[in-house]
C-alpha cells in the first residue's frame, strides 16, 4: 500500500524543483502518494496564513512531509516557517549529510553527516528590546536556552545514527570555553552519553571555531558531528560548500512521530520561472525520506542515478558548472533510472 506524504512545493523555485523531484520519484518506482499543501508566501497569498492549519493537519495525519524552499522575510514580517514546523512537531534532529557527488572540486571523497539540535539554542526566539534614556530600542537581547533533556536526546540520536550507519566517530562541537553554562551543559551531557557507547563509537569534543577551521583544512578528520542549533545551521552550510554548494545538500528533520525532509537552499526568487534551478537538494532529501519510510532500495537507485548524471559536465545544471536547465537535468536522471 502506497505511503501518503504531505507535499509542500514552496515559494520561488520551489514548485519547479518539487515537480522535478516528483517526476524522478515516480520514474524510480517510489511507492508514494502526494497530498499537496501550501505554506510560506504561497500560503499567505492563498489562505491568508504562512502556515495554514490545513497544512499542519496534513502533516499530523501523514507523519511525513517533503517540503520545497520557503521564503522568510528578512528583519520584518513572519518568522521562519521552517522553524515553526520544526517546533510544532518537535522535529528535534536535523540531519545534514555532505557527500561528494561532483568530481573535480576542491575536495574529493567527502562523506560527513552533521546532526543539529533543532528546537533549542538562540533559535527559540526569546528576544526583546531594552529601553534606555528615552530610546525604546536602545539594546536588544536574545536568550540561548539549552536543556539537559534536549542535549541528551540529540547527542544520543547522533550516536545511534553512527551505530546504525557504520560510522566510526562522533564529534561534539561547542563553545563551552566562553558560554560556560549553556554550552557547558551541552558538553557535560554529551560526555555522559558518550560513556554509554565506549568501545562502539569513538567520541571527541572540539571548540566550534576550531571545528570550522578544520572542516576546511582537513575535513577527513571528522565523521559524524553534533552540535546545538545555530552552530549547526552555520556549519552545515559550510559542509555543503565542501561538496558543491546548497544545491547538492539534503536535509531531514526527525521527531518522535513526524519527519520533514526539505531542500536546504533558499527560494531564489531571482531565478524563479526561468527553468534553471537544480532539483538535486530536494531530490536527495526525498531519497532520505524513502529511507525513512522503508523504501531504501528506491532511495539507492535515485542516488546512483544522480551521481551518474552529475559525473557528466554536459548534464549538470549551471550552479555546478554545467549548462542544463531543470528540464534537461531531470530528463537525464530519468534516463538513468530507465
Amino acid at each position: 500500500m502506497a505511503k501518503t506524504i504531505t507535499l509542500i512545493p514552496g515559494d520561488g523555485i520551489g514548485p519547479e524543483v518539487t515537480s522535478a523531484t516528483v517526476e524522478i520519484l515516480r520514474a524510480a518506482g517510489a511507492d508514494l502518494e502526494y497530498e499537496e499543501q501550501l505554506a510560506g508566501v504561497a500560503g499567505l497569498d492563498a489562505l491568508r496564513s504562512p502556515l495554514p492549519e490545513v497544512t499542519l493537519e496534513s502533516i499530523r495525519r501523514n507523519g511525513v512531509c517533503l517540503k520545497g524552499p520557503l521564503t522568510t522575510p528578512v528583519g520584518t514580517g513572519f518568522r521562519s516557517i521552517n522553524v515553526a514546523i520544526r517546533k510544532e512537531f518537535d522535529l528535534y534532529a536535523n540531519v545534514r549529510p555532505a557527500l561528494t557527488m561532483v568530481p573535480g572540486g576542491r575536495y574529493e571523497d567527502i562523506d560527513l553527516v552533521l546532526i543539529r539540535e533543532n528546537t533549542e539554542g538562540l533559535y527559540v526566539g526569546v528576544e526583546h528590546y531594552i529601553g534606555l534614556e528615552g530610546d525604546p530600542r536602545a539594546a536588544a537581547e536574545s536568550v540561548m536556552i539549552i536543556t539537559r533533556f534536549g542535549a541528551e536526546r540529540i547527542v544520543r540520536y547522533a550516536f545511534e545514527y553512527a551505530k546504525k550507519n557504520g560510522r566510526r566517530k562522533v564529534t561534539l562541537a561547542h563553545k563551552a570555553n566562553i558560554l560556560k553554562y549553556t554550552q557547558g551543559l551541552f558538553l557535560d551531557v554529551g560526555r555522559e552519553v558518550a560513556k554509554e557507547y565506549e568501545g562502539e563509537v569513538e567520541f571527541e569534543d572540539a571548540i566550534i571555531d576550531a571545528t570550522a577551521m578544520y572542516l576546511v583544512a582537513d575535513p577527513y578528520r571528522f565523521d559524524v558531528l553534533v552540535m546545538e542549533n545555530m552552530f549547526g545551521d552555520i556549519l552545515s552550510d559550510l559542509m555543503a560548500g565542501l561538496v558543491g554548494g546548497l544545491g547538492l545538500a539534503p536535509a531531514g528533520n526527525i521527531g518522535k512521530t513526524e519527519a520533514m525532509f526539505e531542500a536546504v537552499h533558499g527560494s531564489a526568487p531571482d531565478i524563479a520561472g526561468l527553468g534553471v534551478a537544480n532539483p538535486s537538494s530536494l531530490t536527495l532529501s526525498a531519497a532520505m525520506l524513502l529511507d525513512h519510510v522503508g523504501q531504501p532500495e528506491v532511495a539507492t537507485r535515485i542516488r546512483s542515478a544522480l551521481t551518474s548524471v552529475l559525473a557528466d559536465p554536459e548534464l549538470r545544471t549551471r550552479d555546478v558548472g554545467g549548462s542544463q536547465g531543470t528540464r534537461g537535468f531531470t530528463d537525464a536522471v530519468i534516463r538513468q533510472l530507465a
